[in-house]
């Protein structure tokens, strides 16, 4: 059972990325995503979570109207489309499955079940 995060990477203030969670040994349409984030010297924080049909998302404050969460069950793949980055953006990003609870009424990491290996995200000014 594993969750690997990818596309990370060093980005200008205002450019763009896309982070992918692709699941091996499990099905990840059973499953909540959500995406967190840990910058140095802080706490880890919800970043976006989608429900397992994709009908209900949410977004930190901190994000909403600049990143996108999606998911292709078929792919058995997550995604965070990152648009207009900013230096507060750079953090370690993690994805994780869970139950509903995870993407119910908020970010929920209590009920996280798999969490992925982080990816860097650095926006540079």
């Amino acid at each position: 059972v594993q969750l690997q995060a990818s596309g990370g990477g060093l980005v200008q203030a205002g450019g763009s990325l896309r982070l992918s969670c692709a699941a091996s040994g499990f099905t990840l349409g059973y499953y909540a995503i959500g995406w967190f984030r840990q910058a140095p010297g802080k706490e880890r924080e919800g970043v976006s979570c989608i429900s397992d049909s994709g009908s209900s998302t949410y977004y930190a404050d901190s994000v909403k109207g600049r990143f996108t969460i999606s998911r292709d069950n078929a792919k058995n793949t997550g995604y965070l489309q990152m648009n207009s980055l900013t230096p507060e953006d750079t953090a370690v990003y993690y994805c994780a499955a869970g139950g509903p609870h995870v993407c119910r009424t908020g970010i929920q990491s209590e009920y996280v079940d798999y969490w992925g290996q982080g990816t860097q995200v650095t926006v540079s000014s």
